[in-house]
């Protein structure tokens, strides 16, 4: 599929239809999707542990591509990107910080996700004049309490969707009960609308990896994050079993400014569970 926004051709603004790319630097090919119309600041998002692009709910990203130009990208040795996943969530911001200036951006909005939103902070920490807004859903500080547990639950979890022969996610990111379990299967076939050209899956030693490097951040002396000035949004459901939820509470502490919105009877997938809710206040604030 040819590039969108050239003066001939529609814009899209379907995840499912955006045509996947490539750029290459710093030795390794980063695989990425663009939507959107051109111009502007973009929203590029940082996904989460084990995710690739496949992973990001349309409904958020559909919602936000209807204005504004959005990225997706595969971090280095995930998904259809080369190279291999570092372990520590500092050198995962200094990729991104490469394959961001690969496509000629000096400014952005970051939407973020779990371990996307730890790459995020470590982004705007060391280069705060590149990110114009921020949003953190679903994630945690550097150091912050018990991040370092988040190996226990996922292997948990896993095991549990796997004896069930269900998606992770469905543990992981939802309560289950009631409300969470048809939330669950919701979001899951959501992220089964594109049905060309997917991208590869991650690879169990990449997962692992990424696992080791939350677990370090989760360790290591805190970044100052009253340093940050952007406008930032936080977002969580109440009950966060991946990455506790009092860790956005300590986000919103530490951010001066920053606004929090925490979803009732959720888990980690609080915003996914919350869509229509969620994603036009994520709109608005990033058009504001």
């Amino acid at each position: 599929m040819s590039s969108t926004g050239t003066p001939n051709e529609p814009v899209i603004t379907s995840y499912a239809h955006a045509p996947a790319r490539t750029v290459t630097a710093g030795g390794v090919t980063y695989a990425f999707r663009e939507l959107g119309p051109r111009g502007g600041v973009p929203v590029v998002f940082f996904v989460h542990l084990a995710a690739t692009l496949d992973n990001w709910d349309p409904r958020i990203i559909d919602a936000i591509a209807k204005g504004r130009h959005v990225i997706t990208f595969d971090q280095r040795g995930v998904g259809a990107s080369t190279g291999q996943v570092p372990d520590s969530i500092e050198a995962m911001a200094d990729d991104a910080y490469t394959f961001i200036t690969a496509l000629g951006f000096d400014k952005i909005d970051v939407f973020s996700f779990s371990l996307g939103g730890m790459v995020a902070q470590a982004l705007v920490v060391k280069h705060p004049e590149l990110i114009r807004k921020l949003v953190l859903t679903g994630t945690g500080p550097k150091g912050g309490k018990d991040i370092d547990k988040v190996v226990g639950t996922t292997y948990w979890d896993i095991l549990r969707a796997t004896l069930t022969r269900s998606d992770p996610k469905e543990f992981l990111f939802f309560n289950r009960n009631a409300t969470g379990k048809p939330a669950a299967r919701a979001f899951v076939n959501r992220l089964k609308e594109r049905t060309a050209d997917r991208d590869a899956k991650i690879k169990v030693k990449a997962f692992q990896t990424q696992l080791k490097a939350i677990k370090k951040w989760g360790r290591s002396t805190p970044h100052d994050l009253s340093t940050i000035t952007q406008p930032t949004l936080i977002a969580n459901g109440d009950n966060d079993r991946m990455v506790p939820s009092v860790l956005s509470e300590d986000l919103h502490r530490r951010i001066k400014d920053s606004e929090l919105i925490i979803y009732p009877d959720s888990g980690h997938g609080g915003i996914f569970q919350y869509h229509q809710q969620f994603a036009p206040l994520a709109v608005e604030f990033l058009a504001r």
